[in-house]
């Protein structure tokens, strides 16, 4: 096995793919959105090379990519949202839709709080993420709620990853709003989304990616694929978890 690190320079992402492509290695597995890396992916389709993502993104380019399922961890955490307050009430929701992966988690949301009429969506907030999105995501909200001042008036924040519901969590502790059971929900149940989890307070469940499963599942799609199989599944889902406050510590 041989591992290349580009550091996030996507341009020397398709050149690595065409040396390799050159060298007439058995398998490749990517890391990075295929459609950013297109040229590289033809090059190895030409030499006869199969290529696996990641946790990559969809491609007809590539074999198959291993990932977690974004439908189900955005209906766990919508469902979850739903439940606590009862089916009804004010949500704010955090997305992204100009990243595929994140603009689904999105739709999946908005069909399970549509399909609880006691439930409004209050606002549909797309934060600048250059620093993740904590910052804007912070700064939204803020504005948020001094635009609905009542207790009572927000019951919920839906978001598709987690810095934009620590954003959220930020703002209302400093708005003095932390005892009216705003419930927040994040996905991808990153260090800092665990340790808020872990507190007991607004923040209240995430979803965790098992990464090294993914990698386990990518090896095998790999085996799979040189021992002579076909692989039908264009994408390999691989399961994820519902974190809330009675299992953070495991």
């Amino acid at each position: 096995v041989n591992v290349i690190h580009t550091k996030g320079d996507i341009a020397a992402v398709i050149s690595r793919l065409e040396d390799v492509s050159n060298q007439k290695g058995d398998a490749i597995v990517i890391n990075v959105d295929p459609s950013q890396v297109t040229a590289g992916l033809e090059t190895a389709k030409a030499a006869g090379i199969p290529v696996f993502g990641m946790d990559a993104g969809a491609s007809p380019l590539l074999v198959t990519n291993v990932t977690s399922n974004g439908y189900s961890m955005a209906a766990d955490t919508a469902a979850y949202v739903v439940n606590r307050i009862g089916g009804k009430g004010n949500v704010v929701m955090f997305v992204f839709d100009a990243f595929p992966p994140v603009q689904t988690r999105g739709v999946v949301a908005d069909a399970i709080f549509k399909n609880n009429p006691d439930i409004k969506v209050l606002d549909r907030v797309t934060p600048d993420v250059q620093d993740g999105g904590i910052a804007d995501s912070r700064a939204k909200m803020e504005a948020i709620l001094a635009a609905n001042p009542d207790k009572g008036s927000i019951s919920a924040v839906w978001a598709a990853w987690d810095q934009p519901a620590l954003g959220a969590l930020q703002a209302i502790e400093a708005a003095g709003r932390a005892g009216e059971g705003i419930v927040v929900t994040g996905i991808d149940a990153n260090p800092q989304a665990r340790e808020a989890i872990g507190k007991g307070g607004s923040f209240e469940a995430s979803m965790a990616q098992d990464f090294k499963g993914i990698g386990r599942a990518t090896a095998n799609a790999v085996k799979r694929k040189l021992a002579g199989e076909e692989i039908k599944q264009s994408v390999i889902y691989v399961p994820t978890k519902l974190i809330t406050v009675a299992n953070v510590k495991e």
